[in-house]
């Protein structure tokens, strides 16, 4: 039987390990935390309006940042769109429970998808470069009904994921300071909603920066660590240690009983039903479409695929260190359930990392993780609430109640949406917390809900015949068909239909499997009777766009003219240029994370000798060091023209004090005090 905790795992009574630190400490880094990010948005965005004029009270800034950020950022901001609680303590479960598989499996979950999906922004771009969000584009191709149909998963989809990341989080918060699981629930989006309800989508881009920079300082400082106790010492010694706990504790379905393999039966259905959820949780995230129309055309395709392939090396790299640390020293007194194992509430909460991080650094390695959880969780939850605003005040607001709605009417409505995303997620959080699901059963369901949408929304920017009643119904039907599969693969295989049963991984499996692909032979089959001839040119005659806040500085800086050398115009044929490279890293990325690489390894029943181990690791390491320059130093590198511009305003002292100008109807035009300075200057935009 396939579980999503380990097999061998202790008795499933959770015998609660005293926290190692104080509540106290846990509402600092909850509450008091939280706000001083809030409150540094607020000053960075003020900054921003006074600066380089990104008023974040126009709605094409809020939500869009104008379309003008650029390949460092993005980069940043995918490795962090992707850089869940989730992930953090995911990859170490998965670790813990497979063995070396888990972890790798996880990260060639992630990676393909995030490439791809640098194929669909640019496709986007060229296609229908006003649009804000992907309900936008259904609904111009297919009208109402397609609209309301998508708006419900791509909700369901951000719901779901959002109860996923504060699950975890919390169970994590609540083991390492005490703080009650539901009071940890509530208060992590309190300082999300406060930032991104100011700062809009420029808000979560720089947040999301400096998020993803601590994190990834945190990640390499555990490389480091580890290695330094005597009871590890080497990357030679944590081998010893995993051979003689799999001696102790061997892992089921594992080739030679062994964690030290590829060739492990569970790890491959982990890795299948990963790949398929993460798909469906990319392709029907509205958040990425969000990101990627606020990537400047130049940006999308390098800072999707720059991002993708360079976030692999986290879950890899943590995951296979962190549990194999937990494994090697669970029979130590240094580890915090000394002398018994954990059990299998323990695991399924995700507790395998803070477990890890203590008994390597005591209370520092839980303020490490502690810190990592929550700025992980706050990252990601505000591109989630980012993205259900823009679906409140563009697709529901906009479209069905006040189609001519000005821009303090749709910024009104984003900032509702911000707000009520941030207290329902919480609450259906709190719902499933209360009906015993945890962050394990989520991790294993979640592409039963999230995977309907993936061919017909791949096929509604791709391909022009998919008809009208074939994107309506198949993802309907697919829906359908996978929760029908899972529920009664859970049935079939444990004779009953509980919250235990369904978070079993076969029938998540089965389940993910049909959600994700039966609606490609129902779309094909429903369209062959009547298909469409969409002529691509007419996404263009439907007006999305606000009138976009000029960029302008105070500064007489030589930059400003490298500045506006980032945000010329793209062609067509330069677009379509970037849509292939982006379908060729998309195509090489797969082969290699998920065909080349692991499959022979697996066929091979290769058993892992402690130089191969020590060389797995080492290249882990150094692969996560890499993503720690890509995403902390290169925007800063990317993005320095405009930073030479805020800190020359400032030190000459040019701050705005304000701009005039009416306020734009839907189409309309927008005038700036400065926006003869503007056209003199000839400063187009800024690529930050």
């Amino acid at each position: 039987m396939v579980s999503s905790a380990p097999a061998s795992a202790g008795e499933d009574v959770y015998f609660q390990v005293p926290p190692p630190l104080s509540q106290a400490v846990g509402y600092v880094v909850v509450v008091v935390i939280g706000l001083v990010f809030a409150i540094g948005m607020i000053f960075v965005t003020k900054l921003l309006k006074k600066t380089v004029n990104e008023d974040n009270t126009k709605t094409e800034m809020f939500i869009t940042a104008n379309r003008s950020v650029g390949t460092g950022l993005t980069a940043s901001a995918v490795i962090s769109s992707w850089l869940w609680s989730t992930a953090i303590l995911g990859s170490s479960l998965v670790g813990y429970s497979y063995g070396i598989s888990g972890p790798f499996w996880f990260a060639a979950g992630c990676s393909p998808m995030i490439v791809f999906f640098a194929l669909l922004g640019m496709v986007c771009k060229m296609r229908i470069p006003e649009a804000h969000t992907l309900l936008e584009i259904v609904r111009i191709r297919y009208g109402t009904v397609a609209h309301i149909v998508f708006m419900f998963l791509c909700l369901l989809n951000n719901l779901f994921a959002v109860a996923n990341m504060l699950l975890g989080a919390s169970a994590a918060i609540n083991a390492l300071t005490g703080i009650h699981t539901i009071a940890a629930t509530f208060l992590v989006p309190v300082g999300v909603v406060l930032y991104t309800f100011v700062g809009g989508i420029k808000a979560t881009f720089l947040t999301d920066y400096i998020h993803t920079f601590a994190i990834l300082i945190i990640i390499c400082f555990f490389t480091v660590k580890a290695f330094t106790i005597p009871e590890i010492g080497s990357i030679g010694g944590l081998y010893d240690l995993v051979v003689s706990a799999a001696l102790r504790h061997p892992p089921t379905g594992n080739h030679g009983s062994t964690y030290l393999t590829m060739t492990s039966k569970d790890g491959l259905l982990f890795g299948i039903l990963h790949l398929c959820a993460n798909f469906g949780l990319v392709i029907m995230d509205t958040s990425f479409f969000v990101k990627a129309f606020a990537a400047s055309p130049k940006a999308t395709v390098p800072g999707y695929v720059l991002g993708g392939i360079m976030y692999f090396a986290i879950p890899w790299c943590l995951g296979t260190l962190m549990s194999s640390v937990a494994l090697g020293l669970e029979n130590n007194p240094a580890f915090p359930t000394y002398p018994r194992r954990m059990t299998s509430t323990e695991v399924g909460n995700g507790l395998v990392l803070p477990y890890a991080a203590m008994a390597i650094a005591g209370k520092g390695g839980a303020a490490a993780i502690l810190l990592a959880t929550f700025m992980a969780v706050t990252s990601t939850l505000s591109a989630q609430v980012i993205a259900v605003s823009s679906i409140i005040s563009f697709d529901i607001y906009r479209t069905y109640f006040r189609p001519q709605a000005t821009d303090a009417d749709v910024i009104r409505w984003s900032h509702y949406g911000v707000v009520f995303f941030g207290v329902v997620a919480a609450a259906f959080s709190t719902l499933l917390f209360y009906v015993g699901v945890n962050l394990g059963w989520t991790l294993y369901m979640l592409g039963v809900i999230t995977c309907p949408g993936i061919f017909p929304t791949v096929f509604t920017l791709l391909w022009k015949h998919q008809s009208r009643a074939a994107v309506i119904v198949s993802p309907i039907l697919g829906m359908l068909t996978g929760i029908g599969v899972w529920l009664g693969s859970a049935y079939a295989l444990y004779g009953a239909v509980t919250i235990e049963t369904t978070g079993f991984a076969l029938p998540c499996v089965y389940g993910t499997v049909a959600s994700a692909f039966s609606p490609l032979p129902y779309t094909l089959i429903i369209t062959v009777f009547k298909p469409q001839n969409y002529d691509w040119e007419d996404f263009k005659k439907e007006k999305l766009a606000f009138a976009a806040t000029p960029f302008t500085t105070n500064t007489s800086s030589s930059s400003s003219a490298e500045v506006e050398k980032l945000d010329e115009p793209v062609s067509q044929a330069v677009m379509r240029r970037w849509a292939y490279i982006a379908a060729l890293f998309s195509a090489a990325t797969f082969l290699g994370h998920w065909v080349l690489w692991p499959l022979p390894m697996y066929a091979s029943k290769y058993i892992f000798s402690k130089s191969f181990f020590t060389a797995w690791v080492v290249v882990a390491i150094i692969w996560v060091w890499g993503t720690l320059l890509v995403a902390g130093f290169y925007p800063i590198v990317d993005g320095r023209q405009q930073l030479g511009l805020i800190w020359t305003a400032v030190r000459e002292g040019k701050l705005r004090k304000g701009n005039s100008g009416g306020k734009s109807e839907r189409g309309g035009s927008e005038t700036s005090s400065t926006s003869g300075e503007a056209e003199k200057s000839g400063v187009k935009g800024a690529d930050i």
